[in-house]
């Protein structure tokens, strides 16, 4: 292609080969052969236009791309262009040779050469994450996705795994585009069903090569009934991967603000960590020494660090249906970091039409997904029996019951166990999802309700359940 085309075309052939290529995977040779010398004309390396070839792979051989490909789709403000000249001044502007022709193109700021450069690595990136193919999948394909997912995510402004969720971590809201992260889980899903997870499973190197994520847990979890011997284990082995990766992040959001209002009536710990240097420095000034230029202290002053704490009930109900894996899996994770803060004690129900009290295992979230069994419907008044009992001083109990509030033809006798556990002082916080993506249908009969109640229904991401969770054990 010559060099004086134009780079608005060069930025158009490249996103028609796109779409070619999004919705038949078949080549079209003439969008094929400008695009590859687009490609090659703007110095970029013609991997870039390999469907085979994974973000990861380029970026290995040529390492100054990865920069490129951070903040790569991010919005940026286009600068106001420079006011047009005043008819009024009876002056005409010249002809306008080639070279003037290219700078009024450019007199609105956009910087048409590094447009051309940026459409060839967002279609690489686009055409990697949404071209998947049909078929049979490896798991050297699925990893392979997972890591070009993450450098979408990436040029979104994100975090690799924070769109898709799964893993607990905080939304950025920087340049992430709202809705993708359900459409990316879905497709990671679809690449998940479409393994033959238990022969890759049964072969440990197959089975090293997968990453974990969300949907490969909710396989797993289904799966697991149907699993024995090495696949088995390799199956243990990447939940609690997950589990201890989604653990690590959240039980930092937990931490972030301590628990407990400050005792004042406990004396501060006399410990140089404890030392309050400003309140020291202020208290001793009328001892400074100008001649000498040394400030004399007579008494260090410390920070209070003991707090009051009231013991604190915490129970979680979790709907085990097939549509709350997602949220089933990140409050069992979360009860048990809640399970480990002082004077918190925890209990943790799963259920389906049946219920099953897992408080037990509740500080071994790998032991308690292991015990859960993904399916069927949903039958709320069984796990209301099962909860209320547990319930004894109502002003300091929370209740958290996580679920999309679909009953079979009981939604009236569990609303009605709920406001009345609610009106006895509990605590009562309803939650519809905890996922990343935040997308989550439920009940409107029971949205209302709750709303009604006072008690609007939580969903979106877990750290809005966290400083909920925080605000009531402070």
């Amino acid at each position: 292609m010559p060099e004086a085309f134009p780079d608005d075309n060069r930025r158009q052939v490249l996103y028609w080969r796109l779409l070619a290529r999004l919705f038949d995977p078949e080549e079209q040779a003439g969008l094929e052969s400008a695009s590859l010398a687009v490609v090659e004309d703007i110095g970029l390396p013609p991997a870039l236009l390999d469907p085979q070839a994974s973000v990861d792979s380029i970026v290995q051989r040529h390492p100054e791309l990865a920069s490129e490909f951070d903040g790569l789709m991010v919005p940026t403000p286009v600068p106001a262009s420079d006011p047009a000249p005043d008819p009024r001044s009876g002056s005409d502007p010249a002809p306008a040779g080639d070279a003037e022709i290219e700078a009024v193109a450019d007199e609105d700021g956009r910087d048409r050469a590094a447009e051309v450069r940026r459409a060839a690595l967002v279609s690489k990136v686009l055409l990697n994450v949404f071209s998947t193919g049909s078929g049979a999948v490896g798991a050297a394909q699925l990893s392979r996705w997972q890591s070009d997912a993450g450098w979408l995510e990436r040029a979104l402004g994100g975090r690799p795994g924070e769109l898709r969720g799964g893993r607990g971590t905080t939304p950025d809201t920087g340049g992430l585009v709202p809705g993708l992260g359900p459409e990316l889980g879905a497709i990671e899903a679809d690449l998940v069903r479409r393994m033959h997870l238990r022969e890759v499973l049964a072969d440990p190197a197959l089975a090293a090569r997968l990453t974990p994520s969300m949907s490969l847990i909710e396989q797993l979890l289904r799966d697991k009934g149907n699993l024995s011997g090495v696949a088995l284990a390799n199956a243990k082995s990447l939940i609690r991967r997950f589990v201890d990766e989604v653990a690590e992040v959240l039980r930092t959001q937990v931490e972030k603000t301590t628990v407990g209002a400050l005792d004042r009536s406990v004396p501060p710990k006399r410990v140089y960590r404890n030392l309050d240097l400003d309140r020291t420095i202020w208290k001793n000034l009328t001892n400074y020494s100008p001649e000498e230029e040394r400030l004399y202290v007579d008494r260090l002053y410390y920070r209070h660090t003991a707090r009051r704490t009231t013991p604190q009930r915490l129970v979680v109900v979790v709907d085990q249906s097939g549509s709350m894996v997602d949220s089933m899996v990140n409050c069992t994770i979360l009860a048990s970091i809640f399970a480990g803060l002082p004077k918190v004690d925890v209990h943790l129900i799963a259920y389906d039409t049946r219920a099953i009290d897992l408080t037990p295992w509740v500080n071994e979230p790998f032991e308690v997904l292991l015990r859960t069994k993904l399916g069927g419907g949903n039958d709320g008044p069984v796990a209301m029996a099962m909860a209320r009992p547990k319930i004894t001083e109502p002003k300091n109990t929370v209740l958290v019951w996580i679920s999309d509030f679909y009953e079979f033809d009981r939604s009236q006798p569990l609303f009605e166990g709920i406001e009345e556990v609610h009106r006895s002082g509990v605590k009562f916080i309803p939650v519809g999802s905890v996922t990343s993506s935040g997308r989550q249908e439920v009940n409107p009969w029971f949205r209302e309700r709750f709303k009604t109640l006072g008690t609007p229904v939580i969903s979106g991401h877990i750290d809005k359940l966290v400083h909920e969770l925080k605000t009531f054990l402070t």
